[in-house]
């Protein structure tokens, strides 16, 4: 009788060079929350570890990561004042712009990612100019102002924008808008699959954009549908998107593998603030073994399909593939 070679389980050596997925720090972005002020550095009581920090925080912050080996990051601004349309995010010198000229002045071989939005701008905490009749965002109202954010990010020397809003025909509307400005190789990492997902609620605490009234399943996608996640993501591609992107990340495994099997471009996953804060809870109950079932967890996005992961762990798993301990 055939007695098959269990080739996994002899040799560690030989068990490690079979391994066929593997997770490196150049696969990851790392968010940054940035908040005008001053000598800010607040940590989150939803996330431990994660904080939204001031513009002269930002050095010291940067260094760190680059440090670890990190190379991109992507922010999120937290303006001083807020209001219906979100005014900060239209400005040349709000809180953003700020940020991506700060850090490229001293940190010019960082990849600087921008998520482009209006939620944390606005004092309705919805994403974009609202349709106060439907009581939802109008769309293409929202399209409008979202060009003009594109711009003022491109100027700041923004190296890639991700726009998150989830507005029918953005990135068609933005790939115009920067193609037409001399920015025709600005990349877009579309956020072309977000579902309206409970698993967000502790990045509402840090980026201070919890919506005032209803919620967002007006123009994000309901969680049930595949076939309509795999339609929006291949419409995405058909407008000009450089990198699609499922978020949230782990409880959509099936969704990343069937777009990835599906499109052509690179894929993108957001390992969100919920299921950030989940493992952090189970860590502090003493329920898991807190690094193994990280580093599970991210090989899980990988193994699905994903070539990029955004997520608050970043710099933690660069300390474990560092062979640093947390």
């Amino acid at each position: 009788m055939f007695k098959r070679f269990r080739r996994n389980r002899i040799n560690p050596v030989l068990r490690d060079m079979l391994q066929e997925t593997h997770v490196r720090k150049e696969d990851f972005i790392y968010p940054l929350f940035i908040k005008a002020g001053v000598n800010i550095k607040e940590e989150i009581s939803s996330m431990p570890g994660v904080f939204q920090i001031s513009l002269d925080k930002l050095e010291d912050e940067i260094n760190d990561i680059k440090r670890l080996g990190l190379k991109s990051i992507i922010l999120f601004g937290i303006p001083k004042v807020k209001d219906s349309v979100g005014s900060d995010a239209l400005c040349e010198h709000g809180i953003i712009a700020e940020a991506v000229r700060k850090i490229k002045s001293f940190a010019p071989d960082i990849f600087v990612v921008t998520d482009l939005c209006f939620c944390e701008y606005t004092d309705h905490g919805h994403c974009g100019i609202l349709d106060i009749k439907n009581q939802t965002v109008d769309n293409d109202k929202t399209l409008e102002i979202s060009a003009k954010q594109a711009l003022v990010h491109a100027k700041a020397g923004v190296d890639m924008i991700a726009p998150s809003g989830m507005m029918d025909g953005v990135i068609e509307t933005l790939r115009e808008a920067l193609d037409a400005n001399g920015y025709e190789n600005l990349p877009i990492m579309s956020y072309s699959t977000k579902f309206a997902s409970a698993y967000y609620g502790p990045f509402r605490d840090v980026a201070e954009s919890a919506p005032s009234f209803g919620d967002r399943k007006s123009y994000q996608m309901n969680p049930a549908n595949l076939r309509e996640a795999i339609a929006e993501s291949i419409e995405d591609e058909m407008q000009g998107a450089d990198i699609l992107m499922v978020k949230p990340a782990l409880a959509y495994l099936d969704v990343i593998r069937k777009i990835k099997d599906t499109t052509s471009l690179p894929m993108a996953v957001y390992n969100v603030s919920g299921e950030y804060a989940m493992l952090k809870a189970a860590a502090k109950a003493g329920v898991i073994d807190y690094e193994r079932i990280l580093m599970e967890t991210m090989i899980a996005f990988k193994r699905a399909g994903a070539d990029i992961i955004i997520s608050y762990h970043a710099k933690e798993v660069a300390k474990l593939l560092n062979g640093e301990s947390l």
